[in-house]
């Protein structure tokens, strides 16, 4: 495993649990705790991590993009909850938003029967998935490509999204907290920006190790979504702020609260 994965398996670890063991890493990456020193030394001057004792942690700012590869490992079973939850909230002859992302993914599996849909994605993987599965009318945004997320981005693929007019938007990101959504990288944003110009109801899926990490670049306030769904329930205090923003929170265990 040459170095550039071995840094990917390790945030991957670490966004998963939060604090990894160097014995840990060992065992998963195959390598010696010389190794494994210098390639968390090299991930913490990136700013990427937070060395601690005997381990490691994720640095409060996220600044990487893993690929979809590694993060189709991460929380599978909370994709799955909020999936189908989300599904389970389209009317019949919806025309629908999948933002880029494996939570979406997870929706266009429990939705892939349903020849009443038509869904619209910017995301690769989601609409080849559908091609080869679905039933439903299927439409993708254009744009510059990202080859990391599989997805198009940028000006162009916000462009694309505002020629429909769409009933859900189900919105995905890698952080998110009181005061919105925030992306890794500046081609991202467009197309959330679009959003709300063209959707009557926009919804946040995110799984719950989502909330609370930031990114560099802000992307869309809170203010314009209608429900959160989620896997877990959240902390107290943006509970508190969903029910002032009038924005419903869906979970795996609570379901619905109409604020």
């Amino acid at each position: 495993m040459i170095p550039v994965e071995r840094h990917e398996a390790i945030l991957a670890l670490v966004a998963e649990k939060g604090i990894a063991t160097i014995n840990e890493l060992i065992e998963l990456l195959g390598v010696s705790h010389m190794t494994i020193r210098r390639d968390l030394q090299k991930l913490e001057r990136q700013g990427k991590v937070v060395t601690v004792s005997g381990g490691v942690k994720a640095a409060e700012k996220l600044s990487t993009q893993l690929s979809y590869k590694v993060k189709e490992s991460l929380n599978e079973e909370g994709q799955r909850k909020i999936a189908l939850l989300a599904a389970a909230r389209i009317p019949d002859q919806s025309c629908i938003f999948l933002d880029s992302g494996l939570t979406t993914l997870a929706i266009a599996r429990e939705i892939k029967g349903r020849d009443d849909l038509t869904i619209i994605t910017n995301d690769f993987i989601i609409m080849f998935y559908l091609i080869e599965n679905g039933k439903g009318k299927l439409i993708h945004t254009g744009g510059t490509v990202c080859p990391v997320s599989s997805c198009s981005v940028g000006e162009g693929a916000a462009q694309g999204i505002r020629n429909y007019l769409i009933d859900i938007a189900f919105v995905t990101t890698s952080s998110w907290n009181e005061r919105g959504l925030s992306a890794t990288s500046e081609d991202k944003v467009p197309i959330k920006k679009a959003l709300p110009d063209v959707a009557k109801k926009l919804v946040l899926v995110a799984d719950s190790t989502q909330y609370g990490k930031v990114n560099t670049y802000f992307s869309l306030p809170l203010k314009h979504f209608d429900e959160v769904i989620t896997d877990k329930p959240l902390p107290d205090d943006i509970t508190e702020i969903l029910q002032n923003h009038k924005i419903n929170l869906i979970t795996d265990n609570a379901g619905a609260a109409a604020y």
